[in-house]
């Protein structure tokens, strides 16, 4: 395979391959001179094998890549301007989170077949964001990072104001100020950076940051610069308000790719760039992230269990589970910091299925009110099988994919700070007490609401799209070691560089 592929730019190829694919459905519609039914039915199929394409070619990296190898692999550097270059390559933290992407993409595309209104334009702005998004995680250099980084709130603002509920302009404001604000604040970092290293390539800036090092005091505003951003984007409490809105009033598909995904750029930067670049400042902030990750975990908790919406309910769900996130990444331990890549995995695929699973019910009833529902059983068996077995993952049920993150971050959290990782064993206690109420009230039961009687169990679209979340749940939860041998040399980069901030 490695001799086939010598010299191809596999990874600007999965970057590039969906923005290829948006010209050339904006092409066919200019020329067509706008929609109509059957160019919507092609658009749709064009988007979906552009991204089955995607996660092809994805794959083929992943085959050639060796995750034991120390530093970046499949590197692409091309010079651009200021002093900045087009420079990509990734290790297993993004190889894994490339991956992720790309699994995920084809199946939103999947779930927004009923999309009606203006369908070429929504599948041109999905493209470029899967663009953006792989772009994040592949980033070299800081200020390709950036625009990445950046460029992928535009498409999901009109995602959301568009293609949304009915506050959908007000959720598309609040979730594109909230993530500018903190973005701001890091683009000045990233200016001083350069200004100390005189090097926008992030391999340069980090390996500055273990020898030469960043003043402490420096890195102090740096790293709160650069906290504001990704706590944002994660996102930790109290700046995570304007998840619940976005996801409640995005389409099925937005929501997937704002918790499986968007949220992810935030765990990804504290690995990326707060802990390698930033040991001093990290060690410094650690009680306070653990403080902020323990209220996560357990007050988002208690706001799901008071939901009446199954979005919202979720929502609140994933500020909980990214909790675990940061609580595992910043103990700096080897279990802490695998738990945490591995949650975020874990998480991108329940929580995109647990939207799928939303958008069934809600594209067949056009409501999410939990009261509205209740014994789906009676008449969707399959579809209550597969709600369960997500819940249980949500849960951090053993055998599931919840499960090997969940205990991994709290033994290192424990190793550093044992009381904080008590208080975040209660969360585990609340995630089964709200997930496991909402499985009981919408699916189990007799149907006491009479529009329920002519509901539908699930098709064949939804069957294919559901498939292989089902696979990649069982898999991670029943074989972990796959995942964590694919991400340990990276981790080990990173608690590295922590542990050194340390001496």
């Amino acid at each position: 395979m490695k001799e086939l592929v010598a010299g191809w730019p596999l990874l600007s190829i999965t970057i590039f391959l969906p923005a290829a694919g948006a010209l050339w459905i904006l092409a066919s519609r200019a020329m067509l001179r706008g929609d109509n039914p059957g160019f919507d039915k092609g658009v749709r199929l064009i988007t979906l094998i552009v991204t089955i394409a995607t996660f092809l070619v994805s794959l083929v990296a992943f085959a050639v890549f060796d995750p034991t190898a120390a530093g970046y692999s499949l590197e692409e550097k091309i010079p651009w301007a200021f002093g900045a270059s087009y420079h990509v390559g990734v290790d297993g933290l993004a190889m894994s989170l490339v991956l992720l992407t790309t699994f995920l993409t084809p199946l939103c595309i999947l779930a927004s077949w009923s999309i009606e209104k203006q369908v070429a334009i929504y599948m041109v702005l999905f493209l470029l964001l899967e663009t953006l998004m792989i772009g994040v995680f592949c980033a070299l250099d800081i200020v390709v990072f950036y625009l990445f980084f950046e460029g992928g709130l535009i498409p999901m603002f009109i995602l959301i104001g568009v293609w949304g509920g009915q506050r959908r302009v007000y959720a598309a404001f609040k979730f594109f100020l909230y993530t500018l604000l903190g973005s701001i604040l890091m683009l000045v970092a990233i200016v001083a950076m350069i200004s100390i290293a005189h090097t926008t390539s992030i391999p340069e800036l980090t390996a500055y940051a273990q020898t030469t090092r960043f003043d402490p005091n420096v890195q102090i505003w740096l790293w709160l610069a650069f906290f504001a951003s990704f706590a944002v984007k994660l996102p930790m409490w109290p700046v995570h308000t304007w998840l619940p809105d976005a996801h409640v009033e995005a389409p099925t598909a937005g929501s997937v790719v704002l918790a499986a995904i968007l949220l992810k750029m935030g765990g990804y930067g504290f690995l990326r760039f707060s802990l390698p670049m930033f040991p001093d400042a990290s060690h410094y902030f650690t009680p306070f992230v653990f403080a902020l990750s323990c209220i996560a975990i357990v007050w988002a908790s208690l706001v799901a269990f008071r939901q009446v919406d199954m979005k919202k309910l979720i929502a609140y769900s994933s500020v909980a589970h990214m909790g675990f996130v940061t609580l595992g990444i910043f103990s700096g331990t080897m279990q802490g910091i695998q738990g945490g890549i591995f949650q975020m995995l874990s998480h991108g695929i329940i929580s995109g299925a647990l939207f799928l699973c939303v958008g069934v019910v809600y594209d067949r009833m056009h409501t999410r009110e939990i009261a509205f529902y209740g014994g789906l059983v009676n008449r969707m068996p399959v579809y209550a099988a597969v709600f369960m077995l997500f819940t249980m993952g949500n849960v951090g049920l053993p055998g599931t994919s919840g499960f090997p993150g969940e205990i991994l971050t709290m033994v290192g959290a424990f190793q550093i700070h044992p009381w904080f990782a008590a208080a975040a064993c209660l969360g585990v206690i609340f995630s089964a007490a709200y997930a496991l109420t909402l499985y009981r009230k919408v699916a189990l039961g007799n149907i006491e609401n009479p529009k329920l009687d002519g509901i539908t169990d699930l098709e064949g679209r939804e069957w294919v799209t559901f498939a292989p979340l089902i696979i990649a749940t069982l898999i991670m939860g029943l074989a972990p070691g796959y995942v964590l041998d694919f991400t340990r040399t990276s981790a080990e980069a990173v608690a590295a560089a922590y542990t050194g901030g340390a001496q």
